[in-house]
């Protein structure tokens, strides 16, 4: 009998007559949980929070459902040809409370943005801006130590929307209802743009609810959401066993850094010999085939190879590890290092892995234990919340270029085993008179940041999102955002 409602909605569905009407909110799960609503407000945002804050709060520029950073606060700019000095004109319109968005108001919520982020990974990519100041009228510099070809990008990022008074100036309203929000899109004359023709029948409600995935996918899959955003490769297995979902997959062509970070340096972890056993143990083939993804590919290095340098965009210093061995060599070098810790009098405990409460996250501890186990290591399972010493990292990209992956395992955002030497010099490269400079400094960071066997990779990340036949404004995109605003227009 529980089955009957979700078999007549599929039945529904594909005779045009069940989910969304045309006239209706387009339903938006998003997966997390409903403290994106407090965290939309915050620093560290989840992928959920990210969603309802880019909505709200606008930066200076934003992204499009392709990914491409576009008009937001700013309607325009200029970049000199130096790459040092970012020049904006803020739109003619107002903040929430009705003051007028000028330079210097908008060049004092940017600092204030800035200066909010001190401390995580995403401030030291932004670590070459100097000075914000307002300019005449509506228009606001960005100085820069060197240059950053990537500022726009950053700027974009969901973290870097501005608020006047706490409150941002659109290009969405919210308004809660318990679990659920229901955004609506601004019009354009109320932003301060040109009014739109027709806009009144472009326009359509979006009704998004932060949920767990296991909830979002059961809600797509009965007829009751329209898309789902937020996908992990630990929540993909989720998608795998449903049935209606499996035709509407999208992934997201991402990179980034999916992998095991080391977080203790205690006992069997205190050397870079003993961290590199493990990285050598794993067999990333295997743990990859579990998840039956066409096209994905392993890898041991900690930069893609898809991204970029600021020198005739090479792609980062150190290649794939250990060509020469296979896997069996591999797991033979590993257990001789192993077995040589061991005989010196130590004891190895158990290896702690955290891994989030989900079928992905099962499947990953069953492979790993097993490559634990063929060096003559034992693993245990732990919650994410626990001590640990290994923990799964898994993130996206900001923009594709080595130095944010680099800024990711530095000593400063405190996520893994890292090397002095390697932030030394990814620090040297801020202030590197040239492009070439720069490249050099940073592969030399990439080598000791390698070296110091700090995080264990095992591939690019995994985005997906569930986005029915007939919904549009939505795109595949490198970032692995999907914006709500587009959601919300029509085509014209």
């Amino acid at each position: 009998m529980r089955r009957a409602p979700a078999l007549f909605c599929l039945i529904m569905l594909l005779a045009g007559g069940c989910g969304r009407r045309d006239d209706g909110p387009v339903k938006v799960s998003v997966i997390g949980g409903t403290d994106a609503f407090a965290q939309m407000r915050g620093v560290r945002l989840t992928p959920a929070a990210q969603l309802l804050r880019a909505a709200t709060t606008e930066g200076l520029v934003g992204f499009d459902a392709e990914g491409r950073v576009v008009p937001a606060l700013a309607d325009r700019w200029i970049v000199t040809e130096d790459g040092q000095s970012y020049i904006f004109r803020v739109r003619n319109g107002q903040w929430p409370d009705g003051s007028a968005i000028t330079g210097e108001n908008a060049a004092a919520a940017l600092r204030r943005t800035i200066a909010g982020l001190r401390g995580t990974p995403l401030a030291r990519d932004l670590a070459a801006v100097g000075e914000i100041r307002a300019m005449a009228g509506r228009v606001v510099e960005v100085r820069l130590s060197t240059a950053v070809p990537d500022l726009l990008d950053l700027l974009a990022q969901p973290e870097l929307g501005l608020a006047w008074k706490n409150r941002g100036a659109g290009p969405m309203t919210l308004v809660r209802t318990g679990d659920v929000a229901e955004l609506a899109p601004i019009p354009p004359e109320s932003l301060g743009l040109p009014a739109e023709e027709g806009w009144k029948e472009r326009v359509r409600p979006l009704r998004v609810r932060p949920e767990p995935a296991a909830a979002a996918v059961k809600r797509f899959d009965e007829g009751y959401a329209d898309i789902v955003l937020g996908g992990t490769v630990d929540t993909l297995p989720l998608v795998k066993v449903s049935g209606l979902s499996r035709g509407n997959l999208r992934l997201d062509p991402v990179i980034g850094l999916f992998g095991l970070a080391v977080v203790t340096r205690n006992g069997l972890f205190a050397t870079p010999e003993n961290r590199e056993a493990i990285a050598m143990a794993i067999d990333r083939d295997a743990l990859l085939a579990e998840f039956n993804v066409a096209r994905w590919a392993p890898t041991t290095r900690i930069v893609s190879p898809d991204a970029a340098d600021d020198d005739a965009g090479k792609s980062g210093a150190v290649g794939e590890r250990w060509t020469g061995l296979d896997l069996a060599a591999r797991q033979r070098v590993a257990a001789q290092r192993i077995a040589r810790w061991t005989a010196a009098g130590n004891t190895a405990r158990p290896v702690r892995i955290a891994l989030p409460a989900t079928p992905g996250g099962a499947i990953i501890f069953a492979r790993l234990r097993s490559d634990l186990a063929a060096i003559g290591l034992k693993a245990t399972r732990v919650k994410e919340t626990e001590g640990a010493d290994l923990r799964l990292f898994d993130a996206v990209a900001r923009y594709g270029r080595v130095a944010w992956f680099l800024n990711q395992l530095g000593c400063t955002a405190g996520r893994a085993v890292c090397s002095p030497q390697g932030d030394a010099l990814i620090a040297s490269a801020l202030t590197a008179p040239d492009a070439a400079t720069r490249t050099t400094l940073l592969a030399q960071a990439e080598t000791e940041i390698t070296a110091a066997n700090g995080f264990i990779p095992f591939a690019r990340p995994l985005r997906w999102s569930l986005v029915r036949g007939d919904i549009t404004g939505f795109a595949n995109n490198p970032w692995g955002l999907h914006p709500l605003l587009p959601l919300a227009l029509a085509p014209r």
